[in-house]
């Protein structure tokens, strides 16, 4: 049998707001964790004590955040114009972490240029830390093709960047 709704809530829900908050700001990621635990307490008797809880929690986050996505498009390229990150704004130390960085406005911008979905496998990855088998779960995708979707974002973004955004998406 899986962990309880509370142990749930109180194992996930930092990180799933920290994520949710990279996404879309700190004011609307407070709103969707809410939202995403809403809905996870509304189905927690029909989940399969067999399913992870921690994809399925990023699988409705990935279905609120799908509402979301112009606005994180937009916040996106607003920081490939102006060079000041609208999350890291509100984050003083996430700025600091981010002045550290190089091409940072070039990589918002490969990023807004991304599909909804390349974009959602490649932020599941490398700003909420799941893993393959995690990502495709939450996405609802097989294994495989989570991986060769994953491949293609991640070649696509190398090839717009170059050496310097190769080095940062190897990282990620």
């Amino acid at each position: 049998m899986g962990p309880s709704f509370d142990a749930a809530f109180s194992a996930e829900f930092p990180t799933l707001h920290r994520y949710l908050a990279r996404r879309v700001g700190a004011s609307a990621a407070d709103d969707l964790a809410a939202e995403t635990f809403t809905v996870a307490f509304r189905n927690w008797e029909r989940l399969d004590p067999e399913r992870e809880v921690r994809p399925w929690l990023y699988g409705i986050a990935a279905n609120l955040l799908r509402h979301h996505w112009r606005k994180e498009r937009r916040m996106l390229r607003a920081y490939a114009r102006t060079g000041v990150d609208p999350v890291f704004a509100e984050d003083d130390e996430a700025a600091e972490r981010a002045d550290a960085g190089v091409r940072r406005r070039e990589l918002a911008e490969m990023l807004a240029s991304l599909s909804r979905a390349e974009r959602e496998i490649l932020l599941l990855h490398a700003w909420a830390g799941l893993t393959d088998t995690e990502i495709a779960q939450a996405l609802g995708l097989p294994l495989g093709t989570m991986k060769s979707r994953f491949s293609r974002t991640r070649e696509k973004l190398r090839n717009q960047l170059g050496e310097v955004g190769q080095e940062a998406v190897e990282a990620s």
